[in-house]
């Protein structure tokens, strides 16, 4: 399915499992801003929404609720994703709601949450970089639970990289990270490729560079 079919059943699942205040938040906090993260940021890196949760609650410091936007959650990983739009309301924010708003997410932090905030206007006008952030964030988080296995370790090791960086890798670059051939860097890169976790970025009959493929969606140990 595509992102319109995915995103519906996705928003209708959640809807669903909810009620009272939950539900009323997700109908009332789930506007054009988060729906546009999902569908020029998430979507194109992962094409599915396994393990995130849309205005998802946690206890707030003073004994009440808060909202995040998204949670990324799994074992080991909990990533708070917070779309902040721009608008009259918030050159009217009092001192007060500054400060509150600091101190919700030093305490997110401390309760052992990554916060990671984009602007509405970054999501829109810069989605390849909001993405390079997002895989950067959890890019320790690569393959299928099958191919951490079939992964060598010098292949983790081109991953790696290859999220650090966030943008097309060069062979030349990956033989001095690895101090390796040339030789042995192109069949590395070239069984990454047949794995569909790199894919070429520029060069057709010799490939130059490689970017991240689809796969890179879950933990690598």
């Amino acid at each position: 399915m595509g992102f319109d079919e995915e995103y519906q059943g996705f928003l209708n699942a959640h809807l669903q499992a909810r009620s009272g205040e939950r539900l009323r938040r997700l109908q009332e906090g789930h506007n054009q801003a988060e729906m546009l993260f999902l569908k020029q940021v998430w979507w194109p890196i992962f094409f599915n929404f396994k393990y995130l949760h849309p205005e998802y609650e946690v206890d707030d410091f003073k004994d009440g609720k808060r909202y995040l936007d998204y949670a990324y959650i799994r074992p080991g990983i909990r990533i708070c994703f917070e779309v902040d739009g721009y608008g009259p309301h918030l050159k009217s924010i009092s001192r007060w709601q500054f400060s509150d708003n600091l101190e919700r997410q030093n305490q997110l932090v401390i309760d052992g949450w990554t916060v990671i905030r984009f602007s509405y206007d970054q999501v829109k006008e810069q989605p390849r970089r909001c993405q390079q952030i997002v895989q950067q964030v959890i890019g320790q988080w690569l393959g299928d639970e099958q191919n951490q296995t079939a992964l060598s370790t010098v292949e983790k090791e081109v991953l790696r990289l290859a999220i650090r960086k966030g943008e097309a890798i060069y062979p030349k670059e990956v033989e001095k990270y690895l101090r390796l051939s040339d030789k042995t860097v192109r069949n590395i890169l070239s069984r990454l490729v047949e794995k569909k976790m790199l894919l070429p970025a520029s060069g057709i009959k010799r490939v130059r560079s490689y970017r991240l493929g689809v796969q890179i969606k879950h933990p690598i140990k």
